[in-house]
């Protein structure tokens, strides 16, 4: 009787009771919350961080690495602006665009062309008669393909946009033929919140 009884006892001790249970459940419940709590306040805090260096234009802050822009960047805009590629005329994003608004970098967010300098020169990308500031870009002589253009490219990122021809019908003397994706477009009515306020005398018609 006393070993029947000893072992019912130590049956009993080793049984978790209901109570226990729903502590139990309440603890891997709260853990649970906590890690996803953490988790999504990491990925918001991630988010602002990725927002501050990607929106509008800081020229204090370094150009991102060719990692980080493989990451960053469309294929087709790293391929345009770090590997010298071509996208297709009459197949791109801005070649017709008409709104108000100015290009900027697709790297640094640098505005480097505004809407009021653009035209249509009918090849199927976006033309203009001339940048922001010349002071802005860096041209340089491009042999590739048997052919010899003026390659322009960005001075702060060292972006690859396109190629600058003389145009005699242009008031400039001068067209400015450059990659849609090699910038990001910001319309006028978006300057402000996105952090090209002190850039909206540019788009202002005289």
């Amino acid at each position: 009787m006393a070993s029947l009884r000893l072992n019912r006892d130590l049956m009993v001790a080793g049984r978790i009771t209901a109570e226990e249970k729903s502590a139990i459940s309440t603890y891997v419940g709260v853990g649970i919350a906590i890690l996803l709590i953490a988790g999504g306040l990491y990925f918001f805090f991630l988010a602002q961080k990725e927002k501050r260096e990607t929106t509008g234009f800081d020229p204090n802050r370094p150009v991102p690495s060719d990692a980080v822009l493989k990451r960053r960047l469309k294929a087709e805009e790293y391929t345009v602006v770090r590997e010298g590629g071509s996208q297709r005329a009459f197949q791109n994003q801005f070649w017709n665009n008409e709104r108000t608004g100015i290009y900027v970098d697709v790297i640094t967010g640098e505005p480097l062309f505004t809407s009021l300098d653009k035209f249509d020169a009918g090849i199927g990308f976006p033309t203009f008669t001339k940048p922001i500031s010349k002071d802005l870009l860096v041209e340089s002589v491009d042999t590739s393909h048997d052919m010899q253009r003026t390659e322009v490219r960005a001075k702060r990122s060292n972006a690859h946009l396109g190629y600058v021809f003389p145009d005699p019908q242009s008031p400039t003397g001068q067209r400015y033929v450059v990659y849609s994706a090699a910038f990001h477009f910001i319309p006028v009515e978006a300057m402000k919140s996105e952090g090209y306020e002190p850039y909206l005398p540019l788009v202002e018609k005289k």
